[in-house]
């Protein structure tokens, strides 16, 4: 089905208007680079909660893991656990008022800049911003892919055309409107995403007969699964895979584990902490953020599997039979061959405010990162000279390269490849974020180290060890005559159990036989009062 209506026409048109709008009173509100970095710290604790939540779910979530439910089955709800555990609960109660008051006592603006000055070491923050300004491009190309591959299916219009139109849009108030555009769009697209995600529920379960009669459908499907996903450990699509095979290491540690824990570690979130002015808004922030990321993975891992048996009842094909191989299409064709015309209108909708929302924080990460903590912090030792420049120089470099790998990456890609950037950032950055939070005694040696170690250790793994990526990659192939370096299990633990636990030995060792910081710095980093409790 293809959605051609001027009502359609009309939705987009006012929802523009308002993004547009609402990204013009960012552009009047940024008067210095505080706002245009971090919003001035005083951001209200309800846009706060849902910009967090509309930055971590993007079409990556509903389309690319919605897609993998639809293969794998609701096992991946296990992921909505940890999103909401992890991600929200010990985010904002644990990490995010020790954050939000590390960068208060040392004016960090970004991620990489807390980092650096909690550590005194400018190559830290350096090497954190060209980090994100070479790997983020990948994460945003997938999420550009997800928005683009609705709007095909659709509209019916060719798919490179969508990716450009979407990003020129996006790119229009980011560069201009800084953190506070970013944001206040953020909240609006959260809320809509919210009642999008509402809707489909119902109507779904609607389509299948109630709760009872869907879940019932799909468990009696079990013999449909086909034979290669069957020898892999599928045992169904209300089940987990057998323990230990295939299947369930890719969706235990890759998709569970490497999101749900890399979650922690990602810069456009933590960031997020230090935009409100005290920690009674970020506590306040708990109690949206958390029913908003529930409805939204809850609701995309459910429809992805019960999107099974509304095609066996209706084509008598599996989810992947009618995607024809490509996961990244289940829920696009779901949508458009199951819902009435108008909700697939809002729905397109809810998936450009989820991609936007995601996007428009990526693209002011990348662009900060380049511009602020790679340029101006690094290259000219924190001379201020044309950061606000170059920060949008950046971002539009980046926006370049995200719209390259949109076009160049493989189908069924957006959840795997999610999971690789969550995966690296959690290797990278969750030891050192901890340690500079949590353990005073870790030093600037140790947490180069942990940045060292778990960088390189995560992309040795990625491309000599993990099949699912040194395989297509060919460098193990080219260099040692075999596609894994390792074989059997090794090749399907995700790299986040291996290169994090390394990089956590590394910091935990390397600070224990260096001098500590002094005193004062602690006292700067952390206030007096911590200090000499």
């Amino acid at each position: 089905m293809v959605v051609s209506t001027p009502v359609l026409g009309l939705a987009v048109l006012i929802y523009l208007m308002v993004i547009f709008y609402l990204g013009w009173v960012g552009y009047k509100k940024t008067k210095d680079i505080d706002d245009y970095m971090i919003a001035g710290r005083k951001i209200h604790s309800y846009v706060l909660a849902l910009s967090y939540g509309a930055t971590f779910i993007s079409t990556s979530a509903i389309v690319g893991f919605g897609g993998a439910a639809g293969v794998l089955g609701m096992g991946l709800l296990w992921l909505t656990f940890m999103n909401v555990f992890v991600g929200i609960f010990i985010a904002f109660v644990i990490f995010g008022s020790k954050t939000r008051r590390m960068g208060l006592n040392l004016r960090a603006v970004t991620f990489p800049e807390l980092m650096g000055r909690r550590f005194e070491s400018r190559f830290i923050q350096g090497f954190s911003g060209i980090l994100l300004g070479i790997f983020m491009p990948l994460y945003s190309g997938i999420v550009l892919i997800g928005a683009a591959r609705f709007l095909e299916t659709t509209l019916g219009i060719n798919y490179d055309v969508a990716v450009l139109v979407f990003t020129v849009i996006i790119a229009a108030y980011v560069i201009t409107g800084g953190l506070i555009a970013v944001m206040y769009t953020d909240a609006l697209q959260g809320a809509l995403m919210f009642v999008g995600m509402g809707v489909l529920m119902f109507l779904t379960y609607s389509k299948l007969g109630g709760i009872t009669e869907a879940h019932r459908m799909l468990t009696d499907m079990a013999p449909l699964v086909p034979e290669s996903l069957v020898q892999g450990g599928h045992l169904g699509w209300t089940a987990m895979p057998a323990f230990g095979s295939t299947l369930w290491w890719t969706l235990v540690s890759t998709l569970v584990l490497g999101v749900g824990i890399g979650v922690l570690a990602q810069p456009q979130l933590a960031v997020r902490f230090m935009t409100v002015k005290d920690d009674r808004a970020l506590n306040r922030a708990v109690l949206v953020g958390g029913p908003f990321i529930f409805m939204m993975t809850g609701v995309a891992f459910t429809v992805g599997a019960l999107s099974n048996a509304y095609f066996y009842k209706t084509q008598n094909l599996i989810s992947i039979a009618v995607a024809k191989g490509n996961t990244d299409l289940i829920i696009p064709e779901y949508i458009n061959s199951s819902m009435p015309d108008l909700f697939v209108i809002l729905f397109m909708l809810t998936l450009l405010a989820a991609a936007m929302s995601t996007l428009s924080s990526q693209f002011h990460t990348m662009g900060t990162a380049i511009g602020h903590d790679f340029y101006r912090e690094y290259l000219m030792k924190g001379k201020s000279g044309k950061t606000v420049t170059i920060t949008k120089l950046g971002i539009a470099v980046t926006i370049l390269a995200s719209v390259i790998l949109a076009y160049m990456l493989p189908i069924s890609i957006i959840a795997s490849a999610t999971a690789i950037f969550f995966g690296l950032c959690a290797a990278a950055f969750l030891p050192m974020y901890t340690g500079a939070l949590f353990w005073k005694r870790m030093t600037k040696e140790g947490a180069i180290a942990s940045l060292i170690v778990g960088t390189f250790s995560s992309l040795f793994w990625l491309v000599f060890v993990h099949a699912k990526e040194a395989s297509p990659l060919g460098i193990s192939q080219a260099l040692f005559g075999k596609a894994t370096l390792l074989t059997g299990t090794w090749t399907v633990i995700d790299p986040i159990l291996v290169a994090t636990p390394l990089a956590i030995l590394a910091a935990v060792v390397v600070s224990l036989v260096t001098s500590p910081p002094s005193n004062e710095h602690l006292e700067t980093c952390y206030g007096k009062k911590a200090i000499n409790r």
